[in-house]
């Protein structure tokens, strides 16, 4: 399946709406992110992976006030994959309420559904280091 224009513009939409749903509290809304069965690898950070939009609520929920107040997705990559998905990668900057910041890495996996383009996995990996982690 070859990616159109619109195609494109709809799925930079959709990571893009990450952080406005996010950063607005609409969490009852994430089901227009992501397929019901999503895995959200956070792994990087510790964690288990979240199955399921519900678990992505609860954990956005349990982490209250250490939630970032500003999510801001930037630089937008889509490369078409086997199978009808579309692989995206993107940066994510997160502002938090003392006004320190980080970067993450998302690595999407995007599906065509139903309902439209939805997220079926993403891990989400931590910038610790300047270049990766290069040295020469």
């Amino acid at each position: 399946m070859a990616l159109n224009v619109d195609d494109r513009i709809v799925i930079s939409e959709l990571i893009s709406l990450h952080g406005h749903l996010c950063d607005e509290g609409q969490l009852d809304r994430l089901d227009e992110l992501f397929t019901d069965d999503v895995v959200y690898d956070v792994t990087d950070f510790g964690q288990e992976p979240l199955t399921g939009v519900e678990a992505i609520r609860a954990a956005a929920i349990t982490l209250g006030d250490a939630n970032p107040v500003g999510h801001h997705v930037t630089n937008i990559v889509l490369k078409e994959g086997g199978g009808g998905q579309v692989h995206a990668r993107s940066k994510g900057i997160g502002i938090n309420r003392d006004g320190t910041s980080g970067s993450v890495t998302y690595e999407d996996i995007i599906v065509l559904t139903g309902q439209g383009w939805r997220i079926s996995y993403r891990k989400v990996v931590a910038r610790r280091v300047p270049l990766g982690g290069r040295t020469k």
